[in-house]
């Protein structure tokens, strides 16, 4: 009798749940599609470079990533706010009072769309990919398939620009990427805060905002990416990387070659976003609104 009771107490509990489920639901929506779109373009951009040489330098593929990312501002920013980014959620219920509620529903969604978009990504350039490793001597899994692997997760050192040799782990060590990745991460932080803010008087029209966010993208991309690739962005990173673990590079995915991923590819970008979105908001806190 006692479980019964207890059982009933948990459907109860359940249930009012659900009026609130079915608030965030639109939101989750907006933010899985705006993810989606960010690493269709993204990640698709990377898989362009590398696998068939279609994008020249890297200036190119980070322009691609600046579309993507304005594009996925567009489509997501009036069902739910376009936060598309793990970091940037974590930064808003700490500053700007989004519900601590939503925050893990738009986490699960933002790495619903990277998962669904490196699966797309997958489809379309799986035979490409094949035909690289042919062609580079690599065993999906093995050592040095990070090359190929770096399509979806990243790495430090770039490996399209470093290798992926042990000489080449001398150049970027597990401290410089995690600063590497904070400091990027932070500077997009600060960027969309100030870009946003009404206490801004040199902000943007609202058309123009997710353009100039997109490039401050584009911009940490090509002092970063050589370096980390530059994630900047948890789910940008987990999402595509937990699709390459399925898919058969296995460890060289997850925890990767030198460990450290988590560290590098999520904490950083977290703590990142909390140290630049908080210094935005500290100051423009003694600003007057502007309408």
């Amino acid at each position: 009798m006692r479980a019964t009771l207890e059982s009933k107490l948990n459907w109860i509990a359940a249930a009012r749940w659900l009026p609130e489920l079915a608030k965030v639901l639109p939101a989750c929506a907006g933010e899985a599609s705006g993810t989606f779109i960010l690493v269709f373009f993204g990640v698709g951009a990377v898989n362009s470079a590398v696998l068939t040489g279609a994008q020249m330098g890297l200036w190119q593929v980070a322009v691609v990533w600046a579309i993507g990312v304005s594009l996925a501002i567009y489509c997501s920013a009036a069902i739910s706010g376009a936060h598309i980014n793990p970091a940037i959620t974590l930064a808003c219920a700490v500053y700007d009072r989004f519900p601590w509620r939503n925050v893990v529903p738009y986490w699960i969604a933002q790495i619903a769309g990277a998962v669904l978009a490196s699966t797309v990504l997958y489809l379309l350039f799986s035979d490409a990919i094949l035909e690289f490793e042919r062609q580079k001597g690599l065993l999906r899994g093995g050592p040095g398939s990070e090359l190929s692997a770096m399509v979806f997760g990243e790495y430090f050192p770039n490996p399209a620009v470093y290798g992926t040799s042990a000489e080449a782990w001398r150049v970027v060590s597990l401290q410089t990427a995690f600063v590497a990745e904070c400091v990027g991460t932070a500077l997009l932080a600060f960027a969309v805060g100030a870009l946003t803010s009404v206490r801004n008087g040199a902000r943007p029209a609202p058309a123009f905002v997710a353009v100039m966010i997109g490039l401050t993208v584009a911009a940490i991309i090509s002092v970063i990416a050589p370096l980390t690739q530059a994630g900047l962005n948890p789910a940008r990173d987990f999402g595509p990387r937990l699709v390459s673990w399925f898919l058969g590079w296995g460890d060289i995915a997850i925890p990767g070659p030198r460990g450290g991923w988590f560290t590098v590819y999520i904490l950083a970008p977290c703590l990142g976003a909390l140290v630049g979105w908080g210094l935005q908001r500290r100051l423009f806190a003694k600003q007057q609104y502007v309408d």
